[in-house]
């Protein structure tokens, strides 16, 4: 079946099987790979994306779902060569280890400043829940949620 949407700003228009998953569509057809795969029962959070600025994971989002909607990855988040505020935030605050939860995480937290502007720290921790971090222990991702939540609020995100 073909499948018409925008991913990170580009129009596509790709032939997928009405079984693919977004997650396999964006990583095998549109070649990005900061959506990983790493449970496939929606425990993780490591393939978490934006589809039309809501936090989904994309292992539980069929592509043909996805059909006239906007997605947008970690890769979509930087402009021009500049990192996103959160993104920055992140690397700032060490709020990574291995990695493989990062972009994930990160797009949960676009998704939670968006709804959220200026979360507590209990709100940030309640917010990520639904994405795992097996290296971090989580302090320094939570300091990174805040920090980007303060960088937006002095405007300088």
């Amino acid at each position: 079946m073909r499948v018409e949407l925008t991913v990170n700003g580009e129009a596509r228009s790709d032939e997928v099987e009405p079984r693919l998953l977004l997650v396999h569509y964006l990583r095998e057809v549109c070649g990005l790979r900061a959506a990983n795969i790493g449970c496939d029962t929606t425990s993780c959070g490591a393939c978490t994306v934006l589809l039309d600025g809501e936090s989904v994971k994309s292992c539980t989002v069929l592509t043909a779902q996805a059909a006239g909607s906007q997605v947008t990855t970690a890769e979509g988040l930087a402009s021009n060569g500049d990192l996103h505020p959160v993104q920055a935030a992140f690397r700032a605050e060490h709020g990574l280890q291995c990695g493989f939860c990062t972009p994930g995480m990160v797009m949960a937290t676009v998704s939670l400043l968006a709804e959220n502007q200026n979360p507590t720290e209990q709100e940030v921790r309640e917010g990520l829940e639904g994405n795992l971090c097996r290296c971090t222990g989580y302090h320094n991702i939570v300091r990174a949620v805040l920090a980007a939540a303060a960088a937006n609020s002095e405007g300088t995100g």
